[in-house]
């Protein structure tokens, strides 16, 4: 067993509090799981031992300074903020004020929550290992309670900000009611060396809508590790967007269940790697029962030695007929030595459905880098303008305005510092 790994495993047992019952089913898997290896399908191309190396502050220290960090502000963006530093929640940066229909609780208030208990750990798998880690240690987090028939204009931001060897966990939990619509967005932030596990689960009840971001823009010697997991009912709808960049290590693991029928559930990501960065990015869709609509569209640029791994998964059971889903996996390589892992799957057992996946892996255009330098647009810009058209499709989809206005001109930036070798 990992070092770091008994450490944890010790730190858990000595928790006690409202989620006690769940801890305890948690943590006798962990206990039976074997430390994720090279060897280990999930985690085959994605080396976890930094985690092992490094050094950090316990969870939720007490002593970690949080008012020398903060996520960016999006300008013009008028939302709910909930601030996290360093896994520990800061109330007097958040919003106090709330629409009706609205109700946010800390994740240590989910005792007064008749629904929270049953509710904690139901969406996301059980067979995600650091699932489990945050299901012992998550301590910390918030509870958002969309009530039926409510329209919460206001988007949500989850902004969560870490500092210089603090380790966090942290937990969310939305629960939308019927006919209810919120848009949520997560925001993770930070490039100097930290841990990290945030994980989200999404409960979409009949009818309901959500609109979901998570910015997982960590870099440089970052390492975060986490999820977002999605419930939904039916006739109910989904669009998550999802903005990567790499680091030392960033996982993140989406799960889409299909339980109600007519559900509709869009997903575009992107995300882009320089240097010695690392991105893993595992997602799940299940259509458990007949007549949904699944989308994914996954937009990779990796440069330099960077590492980028897609394993995109379609399960259609057995009785889930009239399905219609598709996977589209496009890949950029601006250097020799990056390298991109993507692993597209179907496995079906129904027989009246229309699934698709597709993945490709290409180069910039050479004749379009020397039709634009040959019009005197110098080498960076051309390949800011290529690269930034090779997203750019996905960054437009984008409903809220504010986000995609603030995204372009940070992607660009990036693509600028990429090179092309």
């Amino acid at each position: 067993m990992s070092n770091w790994l008994a450490e944890t495993i010790h730190q858990a047992e000595k928790i006690d509090d409202w989620l006690s019952p769940k801890r305890a089913q948690s943590l006798s898997l962990l206990k039976s799981t074997a430390w994720p290896t090279r060897q280990t399908e999930a985690w085959k191309y994605t080396p976890i031992n930094v985690i092992e190396r490094a050094v950090f502050k316990s969870a939720n220290d007490p002593q970690i300074q949080a008012e020398q960090n903060s996520c960016s502000k999006i300008p013009n963006l008028q939302a709910i903020d909930l601030i996290f530093v360093d896994g520990i929640f800061d109330r007097s940066a958040s919003t106090q004020l709330l629409p009706e229909g609205l109700t946010i609780s800390s994740l240590s208030e989910g005792a007064d929550l008749s629904w929270a208990l049953s509710s904690f750990n139901q969406t996301k798998p059980k067979h995600h290992f650091f699932g489990l880690i945050n299901d012992t240690l998550a301590t910390q987090g918030c509870i958002i309670d969309v009530a039926e028939d409510q329209c919460i204009d206001q988007p949500i931001r989850i902004a969560q900000s870490f500092s210089l060897d603090s380790q966090s966990h942290t937990r969310i939990l939305v629960r939308l009611g019927k006919r209810a619509k919120v848009t949520v967005i997560e925001q993770l932030q930070g490039d100097q060396l930290s841990f990290n596990t945030s994980f989200a689960e999404y409960q979409i009840a009949d009818h309901a809508y959500l609109e979901h971001y998570r910015l997982a823009m960590q870099c440089e010697q970052a390492i975060s590790v986490g999820g977002c997991h999605f419930h939904l009912g039916t006739s109910s709808q989904l669009n998550s967007n999802l903005i990567g960049f790499g680091s030392q290590l960033s996982r993140v693991d989406m799960d889409i269940i299909h339980t109600g029928e007519h559900s509709n559930a869009k997903a575009n990501v992107i995300y882009l790697l320089d240097g010695k960065e690392v991105f893993d990015l595992h997602s799940a869709i299940e259509h458990t029962v007949a007549n949904g609509v699944s989308e994914q569209n996954i937009r990779c640029i990796v440069a330099d030695r960077a590492n980028a791994i897609f394993n995109g998964r379609i399960h259609i059971h057995r009785n889930a007929q009239k399905i219609l889903a598709a996977m589209n996996n496009r890949n950029l390589l601006l250097s020799d030595n990056a390298q991109i892992n993507t692993k597209p799957e179907l496995e079906i057992y129904a027989d009246d459905v229309r699934c698709a996946h597709s993945a490709t892996i290409a180069e910039i255009d050479d004749e379009a880098m020397f039709y634009l330098q040959s019009r005197g647009v110098n080498r960076g810009d051309a390949q800011v303008l290529l690269s930034f058209g090779f997203i750019n499709e996905l960054v437009d989809q984008m409903n809220n305005a504010a986000i995609a206005q603030w995204l372009r001109p940070i992607l660009r930036q990036r693509f600028a510092n990429m090179e092309i070798r």
